[in-house]
């Protein structure tokens, strides 16, 4: 053992040789379990998903009633912690690394922390205004995306380190790193947060990329990139869509289009502000871990199987993954729920009783006029509107009679990727170094980049 953990990144005479098969099953048994759990495809009643996703339903089956108060009451204990913290920084918090991380925010994040927890108990307890408790507002973000997290985060939590510690994205990292840097500048073993998204859920992807990032294996522009580009929608919601908006014989050239848009805008987007404004640096409190490129004389399969063994056959025990394990649920559900709760909630109370998305999208009338789409008035605020929710496209463009334009809306909204209501909530909660300005700008920058292959497969298709 000792001999393998010496060997050098960089020797040009690696073999494997020196490994037995206990080190390979170290990689092998742990990394099936993790791919089986997180990017498997598993056809249910309810549609396609993920072993993680679908047990995730079942737990939210047989408690999901009671989650919601649940969650509110984790969100006060965030909140108070957070607020002895701040105010009177108690040394038995401050000395705990881990304590220090969850409670320990500046104050934006702890009035954002606290907001969430408002709008929380106001919803559960239907207390106050409608516009905060419906459910079309409080109520979509407390009865039916909150539980999901909840449930996502308590499993996800603990079976992650079967995707990162065991060796799995070396091993991927090693075989792909030839195409995921040169043409989207980032580490090869940001395919399996890819992958992870595409066959289960965007939100699975972010935590990969936040874990990564925080485990030092994402410099604050890969993490960005990463987290804004490839985690993308799910099948199973890309299906949803295109239903509500009654294409469903149209699914193969939707989702061509969406695959051919999105390799497009992960090209370019790295490329152009913010993300390739980002520091390459990586995160501050975690030794930071450069991928290794491949020796000349050495095949990327050879030298992917080599750091996964290396990787997985690290010094482990059983209770260390577990209290990690624990830590991140913790840190999750305390740190991120509020967050997604406080911006979700705004963000679809700005939407459903504001003219505001209806004003930002004007400036679309134009553009989709000019592109020659139907209907380009009552498609405009649907090119906006997805930011605070990505469903919410789907609902205003189903009364669009033109089949072209409904096309054209379930294809973008899919494409535009980052809304506040889930994924961008998300993100915000995480360490990952991007803002709301940087979400609305990349938002709108892959509308802009997406709008006009979409508009020319849709031309060439109606």
């Amino acid at each position: 053992m000792n001999k393998i953990a010496k060997e050098m990144p960089n020797d040009k005479n690696i073999s494997l040789k020196s490994f037995s098969i206990l080190h390979y099953l170290k990689f092998i048994i742990p990394s099936l379990f993790g791919v089986l759990l997180f990017m498997i495809p598993l056809n249910t009643a309810d549609g396609i998903t993920i072993p993680i996703a679908f047990f995730a339903n079942q737990i939210n089956g047989q408690i999901g009633d009671y989650i919601p108060y649940i969650a509110s009451y984790l969100m006060v204990i965030s909140i108070i912690g957070s607020i002895i913290t701040v105010s009177m920084k108690p040394k038995v918090i401050l000395k705990n690394p881990f304590l220090n991380t969850l409670f320990n925010v500046s104050k934006p994040w702890l009035i954002i922390r606290l907001l969430g927890t408002i709008f929380a108990i106001m919803t559960v307890h239907k207390i106050g205004p409608e516009w905060i408790t419906s459910e079309n507002t409080g109520g979509l973000l407390s009865y039916s995306l909150v539980p999901i997290l909840f449930t996502t985060f308590l499993l996800a939590g603990f079976f992650l380190p079967l995707l990162l510690n065991f060796g799995l994205l070396e091993f991927f990292g090693a075989i792909l790193i030839k195409v995921m840097k040169p043409v989207f500048t980032i580490p090869g073993r940001s395919s399996i947060d890819c992958l992870a998204s595409w066959v289960g859920d965007g939100t699975i992807g972010v935590l990969l990329t936040a874990k990564q990032y925080e485990d030092g294996y994402y410099t604050k522009r890969e993490a960005a990139i990463v987290a804004t580009t490839f985690s993308v929608v799910s099948i199973t919601f890309s299906i949803v869509v295109l239903s509500y908006l009654k294409l469903e014989h149209y699914f193969i050239p939707y989702y061509f289009t969406i695959v051919l848009a999105g390799l497009v805008a992960a090209i370019i987007m790295p490329r152009i502000p913010p993300l390739s404004k980002k520091a390459n640096t990586g995160y501050e409190h975690t030794e930071f871990k450069a991928e290794n490129d491949i020796p000349a004389n050495i095949s990327p399969v050879k030298w992917g199987i080599h750091q996964a063994l290396l990787q997985a056959n690290k010094t482990k025990n059983i209770s260390s993954i577990i209290k990690d394990g624990c830590k991140n649920v913790i840190d999750m559900w305390l740190g991120v729920i509020p967050v997604v709760m406080a911006i979700g909630t705004a963000a679809v109370i700005i939407a459903e009783y504001t003219p505001i998305f209806k004003y930002l999208g004007m400036p679309f009338v134009p553009i989709l006029t000019l592109l020659q789409i139907p209907e380009a008035g009552e498609a405009a605020q649907t090119m906006i509107i997805g930011f605070a929710d990505m469903f919410l496209p789907a609902i205003i463009g189903s009364g669009i009679e033109s089949e072209l334009t409904r096309f054209v809306i379930a294809c973008v909204s899919v494409t535009q990727l980052v809304y506040l209501s889930e994924m961008g909530g998300l993100l915000l909660g995480t360490k990952i170094p991007v803002t709301l300005k940087d979400l609305f700008l990349i938002f709108l920058l892959r509308t802009f980049i997406t709008l006009p292959i979409v508009v020319l497969i849709a031309h060439i298709l109606f």
